[in-house]
């Protein structure tokens, strides 16, 4: 019989890489019998469902989480934003990492020998620590591929011309990003990408960081972004790619109140707008996203979320009292054909058959998700590299309706309710060309996002070969 292998997998912070990297997890061991995984869980110093998710993935015996707290975390967290936060964290965990690498598979027999490192795109300074210890160290990229050769980019911008592509901030410039089909406007840009002083160095660190991996795993699939993984393969810099995905979560229980609702409704009638773990806005906006979904005359499920508070991270589950920052008599207007609701099960709610549209932040996760039911796209992309990926959807692939695409959730500018209506109509109610269009591509991408999962189809055999290098340095 053959013994079985050890996987580390260090996933990044926040329930969607963690999701997204156990999914993987599970993947993998589906696919062979000699392998096992366990989870490196750094615990962030906020409160999150991470412990709570980890003990229901617990059932498999070949799939294991460590829970890991850095004892270096400062008095000052209160202090920091979420990115720094993220990113302090992590960098006081290296030694903790390398210490229970050391401690529980480095010490024992042999017959469990460690194969390699998984480490997520937030933690890559991760690859440092598999190096020292003399392991194969891949990454595992939770975004997109044209993202991807957006941060190999702005590395090469500054490593090999000296130049910041912060230096575009505010420019009408059009950049020559390779992994787009059109150029990308620097307005455009991840908030990080523009903050010179402050969190340039990340990005670009980062980038410098996954070159040295023995590979990059990347949650996407050749179909949707041909353009982007052919430029990247023709990269001599770059690794060895894995287009792996759409890796998501299908087992997610509806809320039984919601698809009450939604049973209700006639098929591809209803607009979601859901805005992801940390998207909220201030009550001018939500009352201009009230009145668009007031005149528009749509059917609509509305995940509505508390802003965050002073020193808080992330938005609140549910506005407790959402007559009081919504316009006089919008719910009872709109109680036949709307429903507003707090935290809402995405996947389950996108799934359903009633769902025609969804008004999303462009998290990689929620386009993926989407792409998976076939659920037509209008793009509010608020932080991150969220308006990349909504520049994508719309610009490079044609199979999204743009809201506000240089939205920006750090300094945001009111969308008005006009704007937020035309592309209500436009998705959801016109019979224009650009509609059907797009419906029909997202059926296509429907059709093709789970054949590249079956037998022969393109992530199936990527993995594979993921799988067979992975066995081959088992064997050496």
């Amino acid at each position: 019989m053959e013994s079985t292998k050890q996987l580390v997998f260090i996933p990044g912070p926040g329930m969607g890489h963690l999701v997204a990297a156990v999914e993987f997890g599970k993947l993998l061991i589906s696919r062979v019998n000699w392998l096992s995984i366990t989870f490196f869980v750094i615990d962030l110093p906020i409160e999150t469902r991470v412990h709570t998710y980890t003990n229901q993935s617990q059932s498999n015996q070949r799939l294991q989480f460590l829970h890991l707290s850095s004892p270096d975390q400062t008095q000052t967290n209160h202090l920091l934003n979420q990115e720094a936060l993220l990113v302090e964290t992590f960098n006081n965990s290296k030694e903790l990492v390398r210490d229970a690498i050391i401690q529980n598979f480095m010490k024992t027999s042999s017959t469990n020998r460690l194969v390699g490192v998984i480490v997520d795109m937030f933690s890559d300074k991760m690859i440092q620590v598999a190096t020292e210890l003399g392991l194969p160290s891949y990454v595992f990229f939770t975004s997109s591929a044209a993202f991807l050769g957006l941060m190999f980019y702005a590395q090469t911008l500054k490593d090999e011309h000296n130049r910041d592509i912060s230096d575009f901030k505010n420019s009408d410039t059009f950049l020559p990003v390779s992994t787009y089909i059109h150029p990308l406007p620097a307005k455009v840009l991840p908030n990080a990408m523009l903050d010179k002083i402050g969190r340039l160095h990340l990005p670009l660190s980062t980038a410098r960081m996954l070159r040295q991996a023995k590979a990059i795993i990347i949650n996407t699939f050749v179909e949707l972004e041909l353009h982007s993984i052919k430029s990247l393969d023709n990269d001599d810099g770059v690794p060895v790619l894995y287009p792996i995905g759409p890796i998501i979560n299908l087992n997610q229980e509806p809320d039984e109140s919601i698809n009450l609702w939604l049973d209700g409704q006639p098929d591809s009638s209803v607009l979601f707008l859901c805005f992801g773990s940390y998207g909220s806005f201030d009550e001018e906006q939500l009352k201009e996203i009230a009145v668009a979904l007031d005149h528009s005359d749509c059917r609509f499920l509305w995940s509505l979320r508390q802003p965050q508070g002073k020193g808080e991270i992330g938005a609140s589950d549910n506005v407790t009292r959402p007559e009081q920052v919504l316009p006089d008599g919008f719910l009872t207007r709109t109680m036949n054909r709307g429903k507003v609701i707090g935290w809402a099960p995405q996947v389950a709610v996108l799934s359903h058959r009633s769902i025609g549209g969804f008004i999303t932040h462009c998290g990689w996760n929620s386009i993926l998700e989407s792409l998976w039911f076939g659920v037509p796209i209008a793009t509010w992309p608020m932080y991150a590299e969220q308006q990349v990926n909504a520049f994508e959807m719309v610009v490079d692939l044609e199979i999204a309706v743009d809201i506000k695409m240089e939205y920006q959730s750090e300094s945001p500018v009111l969308v008005t309710a006009g704007e937020i209506e035309n592309a209500i109509r436009r998705l959801m109610l016109d019979s224009t060309e650009e509609k059907n269009g797009i419906r029909k591509k997202m059926e296509e991408l429907k059709d093709k996002s789970r054949k590249a999962l079956l037998e022969g189809g393109s992530s199936y055999c990527f993995l594979e070969s993921l799988i067979n290098e992975l066995k081959d340095h088992s064997s050496n």
